[in-house]
């Protein structure tokens, strides 16, 4: 099995000072979540921490929302933000482990295999009462290589075949109600329901107080829906965010047979070529 995807705070705290160790705080939040991603960045982070937005660092081309964007624009960002190649990458969020582990799942897909989310965050780091900063980092440009691992990202004729197929089974990160169509979507245009085919596992249930739950626990949720290290998985969410937590938690367990769906619901609720399930309250 790989190594960890994550790492502890105390961990970070020893390898603060690494000359090869590179910090990223990845936060971003729903608007519902009424908080400022980049303001509460510039008042408090890990010291040494560079700032990365996901709506930034996307396709801008795209009228889907921080969609992956093309290799040679992910190289340039990263270049500029002074992340290169033959780092290590920490990744971390101000929620605990929310939008850290789709700038993870990033940096894999682009072809980074050391790179790791922080397990419980900035809350996390927080409680242990370690250094905080407001001091914004200033580091040099690096040369970094990004190339597409095309197994990892699917698009929304993969999704359809692979659920007609059966060749996979997609779990979908929403909570109960959105997946089922009982509450509406917070985006216009996007219908409300689910995939035909497509199982619920919301990825909180993944987590305990911000943090992954135990490996036994996650194998055992896992169970529960019917995956285990033999079943290809496609993950999907509302934006392509939530849906990497599931892709942390499979990796986690050692189940790496997982792509994960970049539109997602956003992009399936809006089509007018996809089948929508919506369940009756």
């Amino acid at each position: 099995m790989a190594q960890d995807p994550i790492v502890s705070v105390s961990w970070l705290k020893d390898h603060l000072d690494a000359p090869d160790v590179v910090i990223i705080d990845a936060s971003w939040y729903l608007p519902a979540m009424e908080r400022n991603a980049k303001k509460e960045y510039e008042q408090e982070h890990i010291p040494g921490a560079v700032f990365m937005d996901i709506d930034e660092v996307s396709d801008q081309s795209s009228p889907l929302p921080h969609m992956m964007p093309e290799p040679h624009v992910f190289s340039s960002k990263m270049r500029k933000m002074g992340i290169g190649d033959g780092q290590t990458i920490v990744v971390y969020d101000g929620a605990g482990i929310f939008s850290a582990a789709r700038v993870w799942w990033m940096f894999r897909a682009f072809g980074v295999e050391s790179v790791f989310v922080l397990d419980g965050g900035l809350p996390a780091w927080k409680e242990e009462g370690y250094p905080l900063t407001d001091e914004v980092p200033t580091r040099l440009e690096r040369h970094f290589t990004a190339m597409l691992n095309h197994d990892m990202v699917r698009n929304l004729d993969e999704v359809q075949d692979a659920l007609d197929s059966s060749s996979h089974l997609v779990l979908d990160a929403r909570a109960p109600e959105r997946f089922k169509g009982l509450a509406p979507e917070p985006r216009e245009g996007v219908r409300a329901g689910h995939m035909p085919g497509a199982l619920n596992l919301p990825f909180g249930l993944l987590l305990n107080e911000g943090k992954l739950r135990s490996k036994e626990d996650l194998q055992n949720i896992f169970k529960q829906v019917g995956v285990d290290a033999s079943t290809p998985v496609i993950t999907s969410c509302g934006s392509g965010v939530t849906a990497a937590v599931i892709t942390l938690a499979l990796e986690q367990v050692g189940f790496s047979k997982n792509a994960l769906y970049d539109g997602s619901w956003t992009e399936w609720g809006s089509s007018e070529k996809t089948e929508v399930i919506s369940e009756p309250a």
